[in-house]
Protein backbone atom coordinates (compact mmCIF):
# COMPACT_ATOMS: atom_id res chain seq x y z
CA UNK A 1 0.00 0.00 0.00
CA UNK A 2 1.24 3.13 -1.07
CA UNK A 3 1.96 6.03 1.79
CA UNK A 4 2.26 9.42 2.01
CA UNK A 5 3.24 11.66 4.71
CA UNK A 6 3.61 15.83 4.21
CA UNK A 7 6.98 16.16 6.71
CA UNK A 8 7.05 19.81 5.13
CA UNK A 9 5.37 22.57 4.29
CA UNK A 10 3.49 22.71 0.69
CA UNK A 11 5.21 19.17 -0.72
CA UNK A 12 3.44 15.67 -0.75
CA UNK A 13 5.83 13.64 -0.29
CA UNK A 14 5.20 9.88 -2.00
CA UNK A 15 7.23 7.05 -2.70
CA UNK A 16 6.29 7.99 -6.32
CA UNK A 17 7.49 11.49 -5.56
CA UNK A 18 10.86 10.45 -4.90
CA UNK A 19 13.81 10.47 -7.33
CA UNK A 20 17.05 9.20 -7.19
CA UNK A 21 19.43 11.10 -10.18
CA UNK A 22 23.38 10.47 -10.41
CA UNK A 23 23.54 9.76 -6.48
CA UNK A 24 20.99 12.35 -5.32
CA UNK A 25 17.67 12.31 -4.21
CA UNK A 26 15.40 14.54 -5.33
CA UNK A 27 11.41 15.21 -4.26
CA UNK A 28 9.69 15.69 -7.84
CA UNK A 29 6.26 17.79 -8.36
CA UNK A 30 4.57 19.56 -11.17
CA UNK A 31 5.15 23.55 -10.53
CA UNK A 32 1.77 25.62 -10.71
CA UNK A 33 3.09 26.72 -14.30
CA UNK A 34 3.33 23.32 -15.57
CA UNK A 35 6.87 23.09 -15.10
CA UNK A 36 8.79 20.62 -12.73
CA UNK A 37 10.79 21.04 -9.13
CA UNK A 38 13.14 18.50 -7.79
CA UNK A 39 14.02 19.65 -4.64
CA UNK A 40 17.15 18.38 -2.90
CA UNK A 41 17.08 17.43 1.10
CA UNK A 42 18.27 20.94 1.73
CA UNK A 43 15.27 22.45 -0.18
CA UNK A 44 12.68 19.71 0.93
CA UNK A 45 12.01 22.13 4.77
CA UNK A 46 11.71 24.86 2.38
CA UNK A 47 9.32 23.46 -0.54
CA UNK A 48 6.46 26.26 0.75
CA UNK A 49 8.96 28.72 0.41
CA UNK A 50 10.41 27.11 -3.00
CA UNK A 51 7.04 26.93 -4.66
CA UNK A 52 7.88 28.71 -8.04
CA UNK A 53 4.72 31.47 -7.33
CA UNK A 54 7.02 32.98 -4.87
CA UNK A 55 9.89 33.73 -6.20
CA UNK A 56 9.86 32.92 -10.08
CA UNK A 57 6.74 34.86 -10.80
CA UNK A 58 7.12 37.16 -13.55
CA UNK A 59 6.96 40.64 -11.88
CA UNK A 60 8.26 39.50 -8.37
CA UNK A 61 11.67 38.29 -10.19
CA UNK A 62 12.03 41.19 -12.41
CA UNK A 63 11.52 43.75 -9.88
CA UNK A 64 13.45 41.91 -7.09
CA UNK A 65 16.20 40.07 -8.54
CA UNK A 66 19.95 41.62 -8.14
CA UNK A 67 22.03 40.76 -11.12
CA UNK A 68 25.78 38.61 -9.88
CA UNK A 69 28.96 39.72 -11.79
CA UNK A 70 30.34 36.72 -13.94
CA UNK A 71 29.99 35.98 -17.83
CA UNK A 72 26.27 33.97 -17.43
CA UNK A 73 22.53 35.10 -15.98
CA UNK A 74 23.21 34.49 -12.21
CA UNK A 75 21.19 36.32 -10.10
CA UNK A 76 20.25 37.10 -6.45
CA UNK A 77 16.59 36.92 -5.46
CA UNK A 78 14.64 37.07 -2.62
CA UNK A 79 11.48 34.76 -1.79
CA UNK A 80 8.22 36.03 -0.40
CA UNK A 81 7.50 35.60 2.48
CA UNK A 82 5.41 32.58 3.56
CA UNK A 83 4.43 31.69 6.98
CA UNK A 84 7.34 33.78 8.45
CA UNK A 85 9.92 32.52 6.26
CA UNK A 86 11.45 33.75 3.50
CA UNK A 87 15.16 33.19 1.90
CA UNK A 88 18.07 34.81 -0.41
CA UNK A 89 18.07 32.58 -3.26
CA UNK A 90 20.77 32.07 -6.54
CA UNK A 91 19.01 31.40 -9.48
CA UNK A 92 21.40 30.82 -12.25
CA UNK A 93 20.11 29.40 -16.11
CA UNK A 94 21.92 25.86 -16.95
CA UNK A 95 24.11 26.31 -19.69
CA UNK A 96 24.87 23.29 -20.57
CA UNK A 97 25.45 22.41 -24.34
CA UNK A 98 26.82 26.15 -24.70
CA UNK A 99 30.75 27.52 -25.20
CA UNK A 100 32.51 27.61 -22.61
CA UNK A 101 34.14 31.47 -22.59
CA UNK A 102 37.42 30.55 -20.71
CA UNK A 103 40.94 32.26 -21.13
CA UNK A 104 43.59 30.63 -23.23
CA UNK A 105 45.62 29.32 -20.08
CA UNK A 106 42.47 28.19 -18.63
CA UNK A 107 41.36 26.16 -21.90
CA UNK A 108 45.14 24.52 -21.98
CA UNK A 109 44.33 23.45 -18.78
CA UNK A 110 41.13 22.16 -19.34
CA UNK A 111 41.09 21.83 -23.23
CA UNK A 112 37.75 19.50 -22.79
CA UNK A 113 35.58 21.70 -20.52
CA UNK A 114 31.88 21.49 -21.04
CA UNK A 115 29.30 22.63 -18.69
CA UNK A 116 28.12 20.37 -16.76
CA UNK A 117 24.36 19.64 -16.53
CA UNK A 118 21.92 20.45 -14.02
CA UNK A 119 22.05 16.97 -12.80
CA UNK A 120 25.81 16.34 -12.49
CA UNK A 121 26.62 19.23 -11.31
CA UNK A 122 24.21 19.15 -8.35
CA UNK A 123 25.67 15.54 -7.94
CA UNK A 124 29.27 16.96 -8.09
CA UNK A 125 28.55 19.57 -5.52
CA UNK A 126 26.93 16.79 -2.91
CA UNK A 127 29.67 14.55 -3.43
CA UNK A 128 32.61 17.61 -2.84
CA UNK A 129 30.37 18.80 0.07
CA UNK A 130 30.27 15.04 1.59
CA UNK A 131 34.21 15.30 1.26
CA UNK A 132 34.68 11.44 1.71
CA UNK A 133 38.11 11.91 -1.02
CA UNK A 134 40.83 13.43 0.53
CA UNK A 135 42.11 14.55 3.94
CA UNK A 136 39.36 13.93 6.34
CA UNK A 137 40.59 16.70 8.30
CA UNK A 138 39.49 19.21 5.40
CA UNK A 139 35.98 20.39 4.47
CA UNK A 140 34.76 22.38 1.42
CA UNK A 141 32.21 24.55 2.08
CA UNK A 142 30.03 25.39 -0.49
CA UNK A 143 26.42 26.94 -1.06
CA UNK A 144 22.98 24.68 -0.24
CA UNK A 145 21.98 23.17 -3.67
CA UNK A 146 18.16 23.52 -2.99
CA UNK A 147 16.09 22.66 -6.24
CA UNK A 148 16.12 22.19 -10.17
CA UNK A 149 13.35 24.26 -11.34
CA UNK A 150 12.68 23.14 -15.42
CA UNK A 151 10.05 25.24 -16.96
CA UNK A 152 7.37 24.04 -18.98
CA UNK A 153 8.19 26.24 -22.64
CA UNK A 154 10.47 25.51 -25.04
CA UNK A 155 12.94 28.03 -26.90
CA UNK A 156 13.71 28.78 -29.70
CA UNK A 157 17.22 27.76 -30.78
CA UNK A 158 18.35 31.60 -30.91
CA UNK A 159 16.75 32.40 -27.22
CA UNK A 160 18.65 29.10 -25.75
CA UNK A 161 22.32 31.06 -25.76
CA UNK A 162 23.70 27.51 -26.81
CA UNK A 163 26.23 27.73 -29.91
CA UNK A 164 24.38 26.51 -32.71
CA UNK A 165 27.98 25.38 -34.81
CA UNK A 166 28.33 23.30 -31.71
CA UNK A 167 25.02 21.96 -31.39
CA UNK A 168 24.88 21.10 -34.84
CA UNK A 169 28.70 19.40 -34.08
CA UNK A 170 27.31 17.65 -31.19
CA UNK A 171 24.33 16.25 -33.26
CA UNK A 172 26.63 15.11 -36.02
CA UNK A 173 28.55 13.18 -33.32
CA UNK A 174 25.58 11.45 -31.76
CA UNK A 175 22.96 11.42 -34.26
CA UNK A 176 19.59 10.61 -32.85
CA UNK A 177 20.07 11.76 -29.28
CA UNK A 178 18.37 13.93 -27.24
CA UNK A 179 20.49 17.29 -26.05
CA UNK A 180 18.25 18.77 -24.47
CA UNK A 181 18.81 22.35 -26.70
CA UNK A 182 15.31 23.79 -26.30
CA UNK A 183 14.46 22.81 -22.38
CA UNK A 184 15.66 25.82 -19.81
CA UNK A 185 17.22 24.20 -16.64
CA UNK A 186 16.97 26.78 -13.64
CA UNK A 187 19.47 25.74 -10.62
CA UNK A 188 18.68 27.18 -7.26
CA UNK A 189 21.13 27.54 -4.60
CA UNK A 190 21.03 28.88 -0.93
CA UNK A 191 22.29 32.74 -0.62
CA UNK A 192 25.75 32.55 1.52
CA UNK A 193 25.69 35.87 3.76
CA UNK A 194 29.14 37.36 3.21
CA UNK A 195 31.85 39.09 0.93
CA UNK A 196 33.78 37.48 -1.95
CA UNK A 197 37.53 37.98 -1.43
CA UNK A 198 37.87 40.80 -3.59
CA UNK A 199 35.07 42.66 -1.93
CA UNK A 200 36.65 41.63 1.46
CA UNK A 201 40.47 43.04 0.62
CA UNK A 202 38.16 46.50 -0.70
CA UNK A 203 36.92 46.81 2.61
CA UNK A 204 40.05 47.06 4.16
CA UNK A 205 41.18 49.56 1.59
CA UNK A 206 43.38 48.14 -0.93
CA UNK A 207 44.01 49.10 -4.24
CA UNK A 208 44.88 47.82 -7.50
CA UNK A 209 48.67 46.45 -7.32
CA UNK A 210 48.63 45.71 -3.95
CA UNK A 211 44.91 43.85 -4.36
CA UNK A 212 46.58 41.35 -6.66
CA UNK A 213 49.09 40.77 -4.78
CA UNK A 214 47.12 39.46 -2.18
CA UNK A 215 44.48 38.15 -4.04
CA UNK A 216 46.81 35.49 -6.07
CA UNK A 217 48.15 33.77 -3.11
CA UNK A 218 44.02 33.49 -1.99
CA UNK A 219 43.12 31.81 -4.87
CA UNK A 220 46.34 29.72 -5.04
CA UNK A 221 45.52 28.32 -1.25
CA UNK A 222 41.35 27.33 -2.40
CA UNK A 223 42.49 25.77 -5.85
CA UNK A 224 45.19 23.73 -3.47
CA UNK A 225 42.79 23.02 -0.75
CA UNK A 226 39.92 21.72 -3.76
CA UNK A 227 43.13 19.77 -5.02
CA UNK A 228 44.05 18.26 -2.18
CA UNK A 229 40.19 17.12 -1.41
CA UNK A 230 39.73 16.06 -5.50
CA UNK A 231 37.99 18.73 -7.10
CA UNK A 232 38.97 21.90 -9.97
CA UNK A 233 37.42 24.20 -11.17
CA UNK A 234 38.19 25.13 -14.99
CA UNK A 235 37.36 28.87 -14.26
CA UNK A 236 38.35 29.78 -11.23
CA UNK A 237 38.35 33.27 -9.80
CA UNK A 238 39.02 35.32 -6.73
CA UNK A 239 34.96 35.78 -6.93
CA UNK A 240 34.34 32.25 -6.38
CA UNK A 241 35.79 32.38 -2.59
CA UNK A 242 33.64 33.95 0.06
CA UNK A 243 34.22 35.00 3.68
CA UNK A 244 31.37 34.50 5.62
CA UNK A 245 29.42 37.70 7.39
CA UNK A 246 30.47 37.17 10.64
CA UNK A 247 34.43 37.11 9.80
CA UNK A 248 33.85 40.31 6.99
CA UNK A 249 31.85 42.62 9.46
CA UNK A 250 34.62 42.36 11.81
CA UNK A 251 37.20 43.22 8.96
CA UNK A 252 35.31 45.68 7.33
CA UNK A 253 35.08 47.50 10.46
CA UNK A 254 39.35 47.04 11.55
CA UNK A 255 39.54 48.27 7.70
CA UNK A 256 37.87 51.57 8.58
CA UNK A 257 40.14 51.98 11.95
CA UNK A 258 42.76 51.47 9.93
CA UNK A 259 45.29 53.43 8.99
CA UNK A 260 47.48 53.04 5.92
CA UNK A 261 50.10 51.85 8.09
CA UNK A 262 48.20 49.15 9.82
CA UNK A 263 46.37 47.58 7.46
CA UNK A 264 48.33 44.63 7.76
CA UNK A 265 46.51 42.97 10.40
CA UNK A 266 43.18 42.67 9.06
CA UNK A 267 44.49 41.81 5.69
CA UNK A 268 46.47 39.04 7.46
CA UNK A 269 42.83 38.12 9.24
CA UNK A 270 41.69 37.35 5.87
CA UNK A 271 44.78 35.07 4.70
CA UNK A 272 44.20 33.42 8.04
CA UNK A 273 40.82 32.29 7.59
CA UNK A 274 41.28 30.66 4.11
CA UNK A 275 44.32 28.94 5.34
CA UNK A 276 42.06 27.37 8.35
CA UNK A 277 39.34 26.92 5.18
CA UNK A 278 36.91 29.01 6.62
CA UNK A 279 35.61 29.81 3.91
CA UNK A 280 33.17 28.84 0.66
CA UNK A 281 33.48 27.94 -2.86
CA UNK A 282 30.55 29.23 -5.37
CA UNK A 283 29.71 28.68 -8.90
CA UNK A 284 30.08 25.22 -9.73
CA UNK A 285 29.04 24.47 -13.79
CA UNK A 286 32.81 23.70 -14.63
CA UNK A 287 33.17 21.96 -11.41
CA UNK A 288 35.01 18.57 -11.93
CA UNK A 289 36.98 15.77 -10.29
CA UNK A 290 41.08 15.99 -10.67
CA UNK A 291 42.25 13.57 -12.49
CA UNK A 292 43.70 11.15 -9.85
CA UNK A 293 40.04 11.33 -7.87
CA UNK A 294 38.22 10.55 -11.05
CA UNK A 295 40.37 7.57 -11.89
CA UNK A 296 39.97 5.99 -8.43
CA UNK A 297 35.86 6.73 -9.24
CA UNK A 298 35.79 5.42 -12.48
CA UNK A 299 37.85 2.27 -11.02
CA UNK A 300 35.55 1.93 -8.38
CA UNK A 301 32.17 2.32 -10.34
CA UNK A 302 33.55 -0.11 -13.19
CA UNK A 303 34.07 -2.60 -10.76
CA UNK A 304 30.59 -2.31 -9.27
CA UNK A 305 29.19 -2.15 -12.56
CA UNK A 306 31.40 -5.46 -13.39
CA UNK A 307 29.58 -6.86 -10.23
CA UNK A 308 26.24 -5.73 -10.91
CA UNK A 309 25.94 -7.14 -14.32
CA UNK A 310 27.20 -9.90 -13.54
CA UNK A 311 24.40 -10.31 -10.85
CA UNK A 312 21.67 -8.60 -13.26
CA UNK A 313 19.11 -10.53 -13.18
CA UNK A 314 19.05 -10.81 -9.31
CA UNK A 315 16.25 -8.92 -7.94
CA UNK A 316 17.15 -5.58 -5.84
CA UNK A 317 15.39 -3.40 -3.32
CA UNK A 318 13.64 -1.09 -5.93
CA UNK A 319 13.47 2.70 -5.66
CA UNK A 320 9.87 4.43 -5.76
CA UNK A 321 10.89 6.04 -9.09
CA UNK A 322 11.52 3.06 -10.89
CA UNK A 323 9.93 0.21 -11.58
CA UNK A 324 10.00 -3.66 -12.87
CA UNK A 325 8.44 -4.32 -16.14
CA UNK A 326 8.41 -7.50 -18.19
CA UNK A 327 7.97 -7.02 -22.39
CA UNK A 328 8.07 -9.81 -24.43
CA UNK A 329 9.72 -11.88 -21.49
CA UNK A 330 12.58 -9.75 -21.17
CA UNK A 331 12.62 -8.05 -17.26
CA UNK A 332 13.78 -4.46 -17.52
CA UNK A 333 13.83 -2.07 -14.50
CA UNK A 334 12.26 0.85 -15.96
CA UNK A 335 12.58 4.91 -15.49
CA UNK A 336 11.76 8.20 -16.81
CA UNK A 337 14.95 9.94 -17.46
CA UNK A 338 14.39 13.44 -15.75
CA UNK A 339 17.35 15.54 -17.80
CA UNK A 340 15.50 14.90 -20.97
CA UNK A 341 11.65 13.90 -20.02
CA UNK A 342 12.63 10.26 -22.18
CA UNK A 343 12.36 6.59 -20.55
CA UNK A 344 14.92 4.38 -19.86
CA UNK A 345 14.71 0.86 -19.62
CA UNK A 346 17.83 -1.34 -18.13
CA UNK A 347 18.27 -5.31 -18.40
CA UNK A 348 17.54 -7.12 -15.59
CA UNK A 349 16.02 -6.44 -12.06
CA UNK A 350 18.79 -5.25 -10.45
CA UNK A 351 18.28 -1.43 -9.92
CA UNK A 352 21.33 -0.38 -9.26
CA UNK A 353 22.58 -0.24 -12.71
CA UNK A 354 19.97 2.41 -13.86
CA UNK A 355 22.51 5.47 -13.53
CA UNK A 356 24.93 3.97 -15.38
CA UNK A 357 22.59 4.11 -18.42
CA UNK A 358 21.12 7.73 -17.85
CA UNK A 359 22.39 9.72 -21.36
CA UNK A 360 24.41 11.98 -19.33
CA UNK A 361 27.04 9.13 -19.18
CA UNK A 362 27.55 8.54 -22.70
CA UNK A 363 26.27 10.26 -25.43
CA UNK A 364 29.12 12.92 -25.32
CA UNK A 365 31.52 10.72 -24.45
CA UNK A 366 34.29 10.39 -26.87
CA UNK A 367 33.11 7.86 -29.64
CA UNK A 368 34.25 5.55 -32.74
CA UNK A 369 32.04 4.79 -35.46
CA UNK A 370 31.79 0.85 -35.80
CA UNK A 371 29.56 0.56 -38.95
CA UNK A 372 29.42 2.74 -42.41
CA UNK A 373 26.05 1.29 -43.00
CA UNK A 374 24.23 2.21 -39.81
CA UNK A 375 24.30 5.22 -36.93
CA UNK A 376 26.48 2.61 -34.58
CA UNK A 377 29.20 3.75 -31.74
CA UNK A 378 31.38 2.43 -29.27
CA UNK A 379 32.63 4.79 -26.23
CA UNK A 380 33.50 4.59 -23.20
CA UNK A 381 30.86 6.23 -20.64
CA UNK A 382 31.86 8.53 -17.78
CA UNK A 383 31.85 5.88 -15.44
CA UNK A 384 34.41 3.84 -17.33
CA UNK A 385 32.06 1.17 -18.79
CA UNK A 386 32.85 0.66 -22.71
CA UNK A 387 29.16 0.46 -24.37
CA UNK A 388 27.92 0.49 -27.99
CA UNK A 389 24.81 2.57 -29.01
CA UNK A 390 23.36 2.09 -32.20
CA UNK A 391 20.34 4.61 -33.43
CA UNK A 392 17.22 2.22 -33.73
CA UNK A 393 15.96 1.76 -37.38
CA UNK A 394 12.07 0.53 -36.46
CA UNK A 395 9.68 3.10 -38.53
CA UNK A 396 12.33 3.02 -41.39
CA UNK A 397 12.05 0.68 -44.77
CA UNK A 398 14.78 -1.15 -45.26
CA UNK A 399 16.40 -1.34 -48.64
CA UNK A 400 14.98 -3.21 -51.16
CA UNK A 401 16.43 -7.01 -51.65
CA UNK A 402 16.10 -9.17 -54.49
CA UNK A 403 13.23 -11.43 -53.05
CA UNK A 404 11.81 -7.98 -51.10
CA UNK A 405 12.50 -10.00 -48.24
CA UNK A 406 14.05 -7.27 -45.36
CA UNK A 407 11.35 -4.51 -47.27
CA UNK A 408 8.10 -7.38 -46.03
CA UNK A 409 9.56 -7.63 -42.61
CA UNK A 410 10.48 -4.24 -41.49
CA UNK A 411 12.53 -3.73 -39.45
CA UNK A 412 12.60 -4.88 -35.34
CA UNK A 413 11.65 -2.41 -32.43
CA UNK A 414 14.22 -2.62 -29.73
CA UNK A 415 12.27 -4.13 -27.85
CA UNK A 416 11.77 -7.28 -30.18
CA UNK A 417 15.40 -6.87 -30.42
CA UNK A 418 16.31 -7.76 -27.12
CA UNK A 419 13.45 -10.25 -26.98
CA UNK A 420 15.57 -12.43 -29.58
CA UNK A 421 18.69 -12.08 -28.37
CA UNK A 422 17.72 -13.81 -24.91
CA UNK A 423 15.89 -16.07 -26.77
CA UNK A 424 18.96 -16.80 -28.90
CA UNK A 425 21.72 -16.78 -25.60
CA UNK A 426 18.41 -19.21 -23.84
CA UNK A 427 19.24 -21.42 -26.73
CA UNK A 428 23.18 -21.65 -26.51
CA UNK A 429 23.41 -19.01 -30.19
CA UNK A 430 26.26 -16.32 -28.32
CA UNK A 431 25.35 -12.75 -28.87
CA UNK A 432 26.27 -9.50 -27.83
CA UNK A 433 24.55 -8.30 -24.23
CA UNK A 434 21.88 -6.50 -24.77
CA UNK A 435 22.14 -3.62 -21.90
CA UNK A 436 19.33 -0.93 -22.25
CA UNK A 437 17.39 0.62 -24.39
CA UNK A 438 16.71 4.56 -24.33
CA UNK A 439 13.86 6.75 -25.73
CA UNK A 440 14.75 10.54 -26.36
CA UNK A 441 12.45 12.92 -24.86
CA UNK A 442 12.29 15.66 -28.09
CA UNK A 443 10.09 14.66 -30.42
CA UNK A 444 12.19 13.37 -34.26
CA UNK A 445 11.92 15.72 -37.43
CA UNK A 446 11.17 12.99 -39.71
CA UNK A 447 7.87 10.77 -40.05
CA UNK A 448 7.94 7.25 -39.85
CA UNK A 449 7.73 5.47 -43.19
CA UNK A 450 6.79 2.22 -41.71
CA UNK A 451 4.27 2.21 -38.81
CA UNK A 452 3.21 -1.76 -38.29
CA UNK A 453 5.57 -1.94 -35.18
CA UNK A 454 3.72 0.96 -33.82
CA UNK A 455 0.75 -0.45 -34.53
CA UNK A 456 1.61 -4.02 -33.20
CA UNK A 457 3.15 -2.54 -29.93
CA UNK A 458 0.44 -0.12 -29.00
CA UNK A 459 -1.23 -2.38 -26.23
CA UNK A 460 2.04 -1.96 -24.41
CA UNK A 461 2.48 0.93 -22.21
CA UNK A 462 4.92 2.12 -19.77
CA UNK A 463 3.28 3.00 -16.05
CA UNK A 464 2.90 6.19 -16.81
CA UNK A 465 0.43 5.11 -19.55
CA UNK A 466 2.15 6.22 -22.81
CA UNK A 467 3.26 3.82 -25.54
CA UNK A 468 6.73 1.89 -25.15
CA UNK A 469 7.09 3.11 -28.84
CA UNK A 470 5.96 5.99 -30.08
CA UNK A 471 6.63 6.82 -33.31
CA UNK A 472 7.45 10.41 -32.99
CA UNK A 473 10.38 9.45 -30.78
CA UNK A 474 14.01 8.62 -31.65
CA UNK A 475 15.04 4.93 -29.83
CA UNK A 476 19.06 4.37 -28.87
CA UNK A 477 19.64 0.07 -28.09
CA UNK A 478 23.18 0.01 -25.87
CA UNK A 479 24.63 -3.13 -25.49
CA UNK A 480 28.19 -4.60 -24.57
CA UNK A 481 31.12 -4.02 -26.39
CA UNK A 482 31.86 -7.42 -25.86
CA UNK A 483 34.99 -8.33 -24.33
CA UNK A 484 34.73 -11.35 -22.22
CA UNK A 485 31.66 -12.69 -20.63
CA UNK A 486 29.90 -11.05 -18.21
CA UNK A 487 31.27 -13.35 -15.05
CA UNK A 488 34.69 -13.85 -16.57
CA UNK A 489 35.16 -9.97 -17.36
CA UNK A 490 34.41 -8.64 -13.13
CA UNK A 491 37.20 -10.73 -12.00
CA UNK A 492 39.69 -9.45 -14.65
CA UNK A 493 42.07 -6.28 -13.51
CA UNK A 494 44.09 -6.36 -16.63
CA UNK A 495 43.76 -6.59 -19.99
CA UNK A 496 40.20 -8.05 -21.53
CA UNK A 497 39.33 -9.40 -24.47
CA UNK A 498 38.44 -7.39 -27.90
CA UNK A 499 35.72 -8.10 -30.43
CA UNK A 500 36.44 -8.07 -34.29
CA UNK A 501 33.80 -8.76 -36.89
CA UNK A 502 34.17 -11.37 -39.90
CA UNK A 503 35.11 -9.14 -42.80
CA UNK A 504 38.07 -7.41 -39.89
CA UNK A 505 38.92 -10.63 -39.09
CA UNK A 506 39.43 -11.60 -43.17
CA UNK A 507 40.99 -8.44 -43.67
CA UNK A 508 43.96 -8.97 -40.76
CA UNK A 509 44.19 -12.29 -41.61
CA UNK A 510 42.97 -14.26 -38.48
CA UNK A 511 40.73 -16.14 -40.70
CA UNK A 512 40.64 -17.28 -44.24
CA UNK A 513 37.71 -16.76 -46.29
CA UNK A 514 36.57 -19.53 -46.80
CA UNK A 515 36.99 -20.41 -42.82
CA UNK A 516 34.71 -16.71 -42.69
CA UNK A 517 31.94 -18.38 -45.11
CA UNK A 518 31.95 -21.65 -42.85
CA UNK A 519 31.29 -19.97 -39.99
CA UNK A 520 28.29 -17.61 -41.37
CA UNK A 521 27.24 -20.86 -42.73
CA UNK A 522 27.26 -22.55 -38.80
CA UNK A 523 25.78 -19.31 -37.86
CA UNK A 524 22.59 -19.61 -39.96
CA UNK A 525 21.89 -23.04 -39.23
CA UNK A 526 22.22 -22.95 -35.43
CA UNK A 527 19.41 -20.16 -36.09
CA UNK A 528 17.46 -22.41 -38.11
CA UNK A 529 17.44 -25.47 -35.69
CA UNK A 530 15.88 -23.27 -32.85
CA UNK A 531 13.03 -21.59 -35.89
CA UNK A 532 14.91 -18.49 -36.82
CA UNK A 533 15.81 -17.07 -39.91
CA UNK A 534 18.49 -15.36 -40.29
CA UNK A 535 19.17 -15.51 -44.01
CA UNK A 536 19.65 -11.01 -43.87
CA UNK A 537 22.55 -10.91 -41.51
CA UNK A 538 25.85 -9.43 -43.15
CA UNK A 539 29.39 -10.58 -42.07
CA UNK A 540 29.92 -7.15 -40.08
CA UNK A 541 27.07 -8.71 -38.01
CA UNK A 542 29.02 -11.01 -36.71
CA UNK A 543 31.58 -10.70 -33.81
CA UNK A 544 34.95 -13.24 -33.32
CA UNK A 545 36.67 -12.49 -30.31
CA UNK A 546 40.59 -12.17 -29.88
CA UNK A 547 41.75 -12.71 -26.00
CA UNK A 548 44.96 -10.41 -24.64
CA UNK A 549 47.30 -12.64 -26.77
CA UNK A 550 45.70 -12.05 -29.81
CA UNK A 551 44.07 -15.66 -30.34
CA UNK A 552 40.74 -16.06 -30.97
CA UNK A 553 38.49 -17.12 -28.27
CA UNK A 554 36.73 -20.70 -29.29
CA UNK A 555 34.05 -22.52 -27.84
CA UNK A 556 33.40 -26.26 -25.67
CA UNK A 557 33.69 -27.29 -29.42
CA UNK A 558 37.01 -26.24 -30.12
CA UNK A 559 35.81 -24.07 -32.74
CA UNK A 560 35.39 -19.98 -33.04
CA UNK A 561 32.91 -18.63 -31.34
CA UNK A 562 30.58 -16.40 -33.32
CA UNK A 563 28.57 -13.85 -31.39
CA UNK A 564 25.27 -12.02 -33.35
CA UNK A 565 25.65 -8.42 -33.07
CA UNK A 566 22.75 -7.17 -34.87
CA UNK A 567 19.14 -8.28 -34.49
CA UNK A 568 17.27 -5.77 -36.70
CA UNK A 569 16.18 -8.05 -39.13
CA UNK A 570 16.46 -11.14 -37.45
CA UNK A 571 13.11 -13.02 -37.07
CA UNK A 572 10.98 -16.08 -36.00
CA UNK A 573 10.10 -18.36 -38.98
Amino acid sequence: MTTASEPHPGVLVTPESLVHVLGVVYVHSRTSDGGDLYLTRFGLPFADVLAVENWYEKEWFETHRQRLQGTSAVYRVPTREVAGRRLDLVVKNSRVGEDVPVETRTLLEFINAEFNSPWEEFSLVMEMRDGHYGPPDLRLHTQEPLAIYVPPETMQLWQSGRSREKMNRIRAMHPGIDLDILRQYKLVYGWIQGKDVIETFEDIGLERDELQRHLAPVTGQAIRDMESKGYAVADMKPAHVIIGETHTRRIETMGRAATDADKAEPTRLVHDLVERGEYSIVDYELLVRTAPHEQAVKHSRRHHYLDDQRDRFVATELPPHLREVEIFGVPYIHGRVESTGGHLWVVGRNAELFDYFLPERWRKTPHWRLSENSEVYYTLTKDNVHVVWKVSKVGERPPSEPDGKAHERGYNSPFEEFAIAQSLGRNGIPTVYARAIYMVGSLKSEESADTRRYASHRHLTCPDGIPILCDDRNYITIRGYFNGPDAWVAKQDGQLCRPVDLPQAVSKGLISQPGCSSLVARVLRNLERIGYDGSLLQGNDLLLALDPSNTIVCGEDGEPEVRICNFELLAKR
